[in-house]
């Protein structure tokens, strides 16, 4: 019995795990990015931020080092943007965000 209650833990903490930025752009996939303080939203290639911040960041993340370009706010949340993957994918709507220099 403990083979299969290793095997279901494991498969739950793969499931736990945020997307990271280095496998969102091997599938050529981008990041949403939502700013909570004046609902500006942008699209951001994720290939140039796995350049920039690594493969191995967190998506959800990256909100924390993204600067809203609307209203200034670092108050960004992010998350993968599936429908990016679609042939039809819009493009960005409003001004991209910004990366924010942290310290």
């Amino acid at each position: 019995m403990s083979g299969f209650k290793d095997r279901f833990i494991a498969a739950q903490d793969r499931l736990a795990r945020p997307e990271r930025l280095g496998a969102l752009a091997a599938r050529g996939g981008a990041l949403l990015c939502w700013c909570n303080r004046c609902a500006h939203h942008a699209r951001i290639d994720g290939r140039q931020l796995t350049l920039t911040l690594g493969p191995e960041f967190p998506v959800p993340e990256v909100g924390a080092r993204l600067r809203c370009s609307n209203c200034g706010a670092k108050d960004v949340a992010t998350s993968a943007d599936f429908a990016s993957l679609a042939a039809s994918a819009s493009p960005a709507p409003g001004a991209p965000m910004a990366l924010a220099a942290t310290a």
